[in-house]
């Protein structure tokens, strides 16, 4: 690959004999036209490019604007036998000259691939005076990589995809200017300080299901122009381990442009006695609800998903995914006469997924089934547990077949 990305010495004579170069149809596309073209082809296969005519000797090194240094790529470096990846890198990075609007990097710890206390800080560096707009960097190691100071630095950015790093931001950082999504995967005690500098943040993931994380409800709620929300209740500050439903729908509640939500609850506890006052908020522009790693055996969880999927009454896709707890643990029943008696929901799809065939579960069902005239499918995808026996998997199921649907043409999936 390396030998394909130099730039080609000498030149060859030309024969009286050899007709001229005739204009070839690719090569007479527009700039941007070459530069959607090259985006899409892997890093190596672009720097192969340069060999198919001499007016494309130094194309690769002016229009490409992605780059990709990810696992298949140091995989290909790792088949071809080519020189050490970093090198590899240093040299790409040394030959561009048009502008890098994107990059994906994964970090090792492993020095004969990267070394990044100097290889990273440096190609950060050179993404810095490139008008970088979207940069994913993944730490592939336990400890979390210490992000270097030139990243905030990257005013231009406007996506910011992280895994396993800490930020580290200099005193005279005041945000980046306009940031539009930021996914943080893994635990950063300064995460809460960065998010509330970027307040015109429309997208905002934080996955840090197994690690401590230090942000607060409030400074979620400044978000207001936040349209897609992905939250570990379980690493929020630690009030929120011990918090209720309410808590969550008075924080949704701030989020008007709100379209797209995921909890986690794994880990999450809820105050008993206080989920099910029936909080009158309503979301209108929330589309998609996703709850994950809810125990709907409890009792406290299930008024929570009723409540949520109450407040949205333009929901048109909702996926629940029970937690891993046995089947046979006891079931905390709740009443549910409340909600039979509530408006008509917008739902046209509907996902279970581990449902273990409790009565909890079915009171779920049978709500959304009565709710949703709308509704065209809904699919139910049981517990893997060894502990569902098959007589009671055909239980559950001729217990759904039973059940009123609004919708004439709601097919169940089981």
């Amino acid at each position: 690959m390396i030998r394909d990305m130099e730039p080609i010495q000498g030149r060859r004579e030309k024969s009286m004999f050899a007709p001229e170069e005739e204009e070839d149809f690719i090569s007479t596309m527009p700039d941007n036209v070459l530069t959607n073209i090259l985006d899409r082809l892997p890093l190596q296969n672009a720097a192969r490019t340069s060999i198919l005519a001499r007016k494309w000797r130094f194309k690769w090194t002016l229009l490409i604007s992605q780059l990709v240094f990810d696992e298949d790529f140091f995989s290909y470096l790792r088949f071809t036998k080519a020189e050490n990846p970093k090198r590899v890198i240093g040299r790409i990075l040394l030959q561009l000259r048009g502008t890098i609007t994107k990059c994906v990097l994964e970090v090792y710890d492993d020095e004969l691939v990267v070394n990044k206390d100097k290889d990273v800080i440096h190609w950060i560096s050179f993404l810095s005076r490139k008008e970088i707009k979207d940069l994913t960097l993944e730490h592939c190691n336990e400890t979390p990589y210490k992000l270097p100071t030139h990243l905030f630095s990257c005013l231009e950015l406007r996506h910011l995809k992280l895994r396993d790093c800490r930020f580290n931001p200099p005193p005279t950082f005041h945000g980046f200017p306009n940031p539009l999504s930021l996914e943080v995967y893994g635990p950063d005690s300064e995460l809460g300080g960065v998010i509330t500098l970027c307040p015109l943040l429309e997208i905002l993931k934080l996955d840090n299901v197994y690690k401590s994380c230090k942000v607060k409800l409030d400074e979620i709620a400044r978000l207001e122009n936040l349209k897609i929300l992905s939250l570990s209740l379980r690493n929020l500050d630690t009030t929120m381990n011990f918090s209720t439903s309410s808590t969550i729908i008075e924080l949704l509640g701030s989020l008007p442009k709100l379209q797209e939500l995921e909890l986690n609850f794994l880990g999450c506890k809820l105050i008993e006695g206080v989920a099910n006052k029936g909080l009158s908020i309503a979301f209108p522009c929330l589309m998609a609800l996703k709850l994950s790693c809810i125990d709907l055996l409890k009792g406290m969880k299930l008024s929570c998903a009723f409540e949520l999927i109450r407040s949205c009454p333009n929901l048109q896709t909702l996926e629940i995914t029970a937690s891993n707890s046995r089947a046979d643990s006891p079931t905390q029943v709740v009443q549910v006469d409340d909600y039979n008696t509530t408006g008509l929901l917008q739902l046209r799809s509907v996902t279970f997924e581990c449902l273990k065939g409790s009565e909890n579960e079915l009171r779920l069902i049978k709500y959304l089934l009565a709710c949703s005239p709308f509704l065209q499918k809904i699919v139910i995808r049981p517990h893997s547990s060894s502990t569902i026996k098959p007589y009671e998997k055909l239980k559950f199921a001729s217990k759904l077949l039973k059940l009123h649907r609004a919708s004439p043409v709601a097919e169940i999936d089981f």
